[in-house]
């Protein structure tokens, strides 16, 4: 994978951790234990620190970065999905950033918050715990219903467990020439959000 120490900053990767080969760490960049970080990622640590405390991912072509003297921080079980760009923020424990989302400099994201896809959290914004927010920029919708943080976790336990399995299980190999018969797909244990809603409200008395 690429690895680079930079100002006298080496990355530090927890062994439990799961770095994809593509992804990218420069610097000041540490990724704690049982931590994913997936393929394309950026954590660029050349003018601050960017850093995934224990449990938390980062998913595919994601970017973290800061200002100099600055931390970038994911804290515990943070879950930051695909393509969502990162700067100078602090993610709480427990929160989750949907995919494509902008989180800008000095914001703070509270504990088990959901900021949905596509989401520009403008500088400085400070959100409060066990909510949605939404929009460009974005606005605080309405708190978390326990449907969605049950929901939320388990994406969280799906991610720490697909790191073990990589850990274990991922190896470069040849492409196949074509699609073997019967060739299943794989069921993982996680599904939409509207999905798991709509089943709530159907089991409702």
């Amino acid at each position: 994978m690429p690895i680079y120490s930079y100002a006298g900053y080496t990355p530090v990767v927890d062994p439990t951790a799961f770095v994809h080969p593509t992804a990218t760490l420069i610097g000041d960049a540490i990724v704690g234990p049982r931590c994913y970080v997936g393929p394309g990622a950026s954590m660029r640590g050349d003018f601050g620190r960017v850093e995934l405390r224990a449990g938390a991912n980062l998913q595919d072509n994601c970017v973290m970065h800061t200002f100099p003297g600055r931390i970038a921080l994911v804290e515990e079980n943070g879950h930051i999905g695909h393509g969502a760009v990162l700067h100078g923020c602090r993610v709480g424990s427990g929160a989750l950033i949907g995919i494509g989302a902008v989180i800008m400099d000095n914001v703070v994201i509270g504990e088990h918050a959901l900021v949905a896809a596509m989401s520009f959290v403008k500088e400085g914004m400070q959100v409060p715990p066990r909510v949605l927010v939404a929009g460009v920029p974005a606005r605080v919708v309405r708190e978390l219903t326990g449907t969605e943080v049950a929901w939320k976790s388990n994406g969280t336990l799906q991610y720490q467990e697909l790191a073990r399995r990589s850990l274990a299980e991922m190896h470069e190999c040849v492409p196949l020439a074509a699609e073997e018969a019967g060739r299943p797909v794989r069921e993982a244990g996680s599904r939409p959000l509207s999905e798991t809603r709509a089943e709530t409200r159907a089991e409702a008395p």
